[in-house]
C-alpha cells in the first residue's frame, strides 16, 4: 500500500508491558536495535509491534490523480463487439461461407465454421467519425466524450475466469476486486455513505455473485455494499417508531462504547472492527442514503435523460442516476451489475441481442451526458463493458432466428469516458474477423494499471501484506500504462 504509517495504539506504557506475548525481553531488543539505528550509516529497519489500523479516511495518492470516483457498467455475458462496436466488412463477404482460419471454440457440441455476418448497419457518428451500429443509437450521440477501446483481451474462454480477471487481476477466486483495492488505497470522501457500491440487476445476481464485489482477503472494510434492485433498495434503514429519535440516539451512543471496550480487548480482530464500523455507518445512512436513492428529486427533463419514460430502460436508467447521485455525494466505485448471462447469446440472437441494448443504450448514454453537463465526468471514471466478446461464426446453425455466437475473449470491446481520458478516440484493432486483437492490445493487468494511474495509485506500490508477502492488484503479471488514452 502506500505504506499506510500504523496509528498508536491506545494503551498505556504498563498495559503493553503487561499484555503482551513478546515479553519485556523483546521490548528491551526493540530499544537497542532504535539505538543502534540511530548511530549507523545504514540503519536496519525496526520490528513492526504496533498494529496496522484501517479505514476509510482520505490516503494520499502517489501522483496526482486525474480521477477522483468511477462508474463501472458490467454487463455480465458478453457483448457481441461484432454486432456492435467493430465492424468488419469481412464478415458480410463470407457470411455463411467456411472461416478461412483456425477458431477456438468454448461450446465444440454447437460449433459451426460458417462465417455470421452482422444482420445489424453500421454508420459513422460525431465529429470523430465513430462506427457503431444501429443497436446503440443512444451511445452514438456521445461518442465525442468517449474511448472506444476495440483490443481488450483475457484469453480464458469462459464466464468465470474471464470475470475474475476483469475484476480482481487473476483467473482464480478469492482476491479483491478493484473496487476494494480502490477504497483500500484511496479512503472514501464521505462519511455517510458506504465507498463502495455494488447495484445489482432485478433478473437474478450476475455469474459468481458476492465474487463481483468481494474485499477478499483485504479487511471486510472494502467489500462492495449491495443495494437491492427494487424499493426498498436498503432493508431496514429507519428504525422502529419507538426508538426513533433521542431514544435511539442514545441507545447507539451505549452500543458504541460497549463495542469500542469490545475492540480494546481484541485489538487485532480486522473482521470486528470493519463489522462495528459498519453498523456504525448503517446509522449514517438513516438520513443520507434516504436523500441519495431519492429519485423524486430529479426533474422529468432528467429522468427522460436517462430513459426512466420508457419501459425497456427504466430499471436500468434509474439504477444509473442513482450512480450518478452516490458518486455526487462522495462514494469512491459504484458498480452497476447486468443479470446472469443478460449477454450471453448462444442463440436467437437477432431478437435477444436488441431486446439487452434496448435496455442499457440510453441510460448509459445519458449517464455520460449527465455527468458532463453537470461538471463532473473530468473527474468521473465512466466504464461500459463485460468479461468477452462473441465469435465471427455461427453457434447453433438452426434457422437464421436461432443463430448465436460463442464467447470470445481473444479480442473484444469496452468503452470508457472521462477521469482523464481522451475523448472521440478509437483506440486498438482486432483481425479482419474481429476473432483476435492484433494492434495495441489491452489485457486486464493493463487495463487495471492504467485504471489505477488516473487514480493516483502506482499499480505495483499499492500493497497489502499477506502471509508475509506483499500482494498487488496486478500481482507481478506483464502490464502498462495505455499513456495513448490518457489526456
Amino acid at each position: 500500500m502506500h505504506k499506510q504509517a500504523p496509528l498508536t495504539a491506545p494503551h498505556s506504557r504498563r498495559h503493553f508491558l503487561a499484555s503482551s506475548s513478546m515479553g519485556i525481553g523483546s521490548v528491551a531488543l526493540s530499544w537497542l536495535l532504535n539505538h543502534e539505528q540511530a548511530q549507523a550509516k545504514n540503519p536496519v529497519a525496526r520490528p513492526e509491534l504496533e498494529k496496522k489500523v484501517f479505514d476509510l479516511k482520505v490516503k494520499p495518492t502517489h501522483h496526482p490523480a486525474r480521477a477522483k470516483s468511477m462508474i463501472s457498467m458490467f454487463m455480465q455475458g458478453g457483448p457481441s463487439h461484432l454486432d456492435m462496436f467493430d465492424p468488419k466488412p469481412m464478415l458480410q463477404k463470407y457470411d455463411g461461407k467456411k472461416f478461412p482460419g483456425d477458431i477456438k471454440y468454448d461450446n465444440a457440441a454447437q460449433a459451426s465454421s460458417k462465417v455470421l455476418g452482422s444482420p445489424w448497419k453500421f454508420k459513422k457518428h460525431g465529429e470523430c467519425g465513430m462506427e457503431l451500429s444501429e443497436l446503440v443509437p443512444g451511445l452514438g450521440e456521445v461518442v465525442d466524450d468517449i474511448v472506444l477501446m476495440r483490443s481488450m483481451h483475457t484469453g480464458v474462454n469462459n464466464h468465470g475466469q474471464s470475470i475474475y480477471a476483469m475484476h480482481s487481476g487473476r483467473i482464480l477466486p478469492g482476491r479483491p476486486t478493484l473496487g476494494s483495492w480502490l477504497t483500500y488505497g484511496l479512503g472514501s470522501e464521505s462519511e455517510n455513505l458506504p465507498a463502495y457500491i455494488a447495484m445489482v440487476d432485478p433478473g437474478g445476481a450476475p455469474v459468481l455473485g458476492v465474487d463481483n464485489w468481494t474485499n477478499g482477503w483485504l479487511p471486510s472494510l472494502y467489500q462492495g455494499t449491495v443495494i437491492r434492485p427494487k424499493e426498498p433498495r436498503i432493508l431496514n434503514l429507519n428504525a422502529p417508531p419507538h426508538l426513533s429519535g433521542k431514544a435511539q440516539e442514545k441507545y447507539l451512543d451505549f452500543l458504541g462504547q460497549l463495542n469500542q471496550r469490545h475492540l480494546s480487548q481484541h485489538p487485532r480482530e480486522d473482521d470486528l472492527s470493519a463489522r462495528i464500523a459498519s453498523y456504525e455507518l448503517a446509522a449514517k445512512m438513516q438520513t443520507a442514503a434516504t436523500e441519495a436513492l431519492d429519485l423524486s428529486q430529479e426533474t422529468l427533463a432528467t429522468q427522460k435523460l436517462y430513459g426512466i419514460d420508457v419501459p425497456e430502460s427504466a430499471e436500468f436508467g434509474k439504477r444509473c442516476l442513482i450512480a450518478r447521485r452516490l458518486i455526487e455525494r462522495g462514494v469512491r466505485f459504484v458498480q452497476i451489475m447486468t443479470g446472469n448471462q443478460h449477454w450471453d447469446h448462444h442463440t436467437s440472437m437477432r431478437t435477444s441481442l436488441p431486446r439487452t441494448c434496448k435496455r442499457v443504450d440510453v441510460p448509459s448514454a445519458g449517464l455520460v451526458k449527465d455527468l458532463k453537463q453537470r461538471g463532473l465526468l473530468d473527474e468521473t471514471l465512466v466504464h461500459w463493458g463485460g468479461e468477452m466478446g462473441r465469435l465471427p461464426v455461427i453457434q447453433n446453425d438452426a434457422g437464421v432466428a436461432k443463430q448465436g455466437r460463442d464467447h470470445n475473449t481473444y479480442g473484444f470491446t469496452q468503452w470508457m469516458a472521462g477521469g482523464g481520458l481522451k475523448s472521440g478516440m478509437t483506440y486498438g484493432e482486432t483481425d479482419d474477423f474481429g476473432h483476435h486483437a492484433i494492434k495495441d492490445k489491452v489485457s486486464h493487468s493493463d487495463y487495471h494499471a492504467t485504471l489505477m494511474h488516473l487514480f493516483g495509485l502506482d499499480a505495483e506500490q499499492l500493497t497489502f501484506t499477506r502471509n508475509g508477502a506483499e500482494q498487488t492488484l496486478i500481482d507481478g503479471q506483464p502490464s502498462r500504462i495505455v499513456h495513448d488514452i490518457i489526456a
